[in-house]
């Protein structure tokens, strides 16, 4: 069976959830896409939607990437077989990606976190993010440039 694909010939990305504080909270500097490693009845409740990613992390252990706090609600008709909703998920990187990793999170103190779940020719994919903490003045300042663009976006507009 074919892939659905548009008829550009981009892959078809369908977004789950989005981690709205991420941009907020902390500096991107890098960003990596990842596949995740799930159970059936998982699969089945990302397709109607029910995950949160606000709270979730990334870790290096072992030569392996995980990803903790990512909550996916128990699939309603998923029975015996459902899922732990708050499990640790493995990350599928290359071994590349996870060596960068390792050298960014643990040499230079960064945190990697999750900006979106999203499905990728009908496979779940997480898009990772390299960031290091955002201080209070930083946030202040990122808030004021985007007022000010927004000014001169809606002054433009009137001309």
């Amino acid at each position: 069976m074919a892939k659905p694909v548009e008829a550009s010939g981009k892959p078809e990305i369908e977004s789950i959830a989005r981690n709205k504080r991420a941009r907020h909270d902390y500096h991107i500097l890098e960003t990596f896409e990842a596949g995740l490693v799930l159970q059936g009845t998982e699969v089945k409740s990302l397709r109607e939607g029910k995950a949160n990613i606000s709270d979730a992390y990334g870790i290096v252990k072992d030569g392996e990437a995980f990803l903790l706090n990512l909550h996916i609600s128990p699939y309603e008709r998923g029975g015996y077989s459902n899922h732990e909703p708050g499990r640790t998920r493995k990350l599928l990187l290359h071994r590349k990606e996870i060596r960068r990793l390792i050298g960014a999170v643990e040499r230079q103190g960064l945190t990697l976190i999750p900006l979106e779940l999203y499905f990728k020719n009908g496979v779940a994919k997480v898009a990772l993010a390299l960031g290091k903490g955002k201080k209070l003045h930083d946030k202040r300042d990122t808030e004021r440039t985007r007022d000010a663009e927004r000014e001169m976006a809606r002054a433009v507009r009137s001309r």
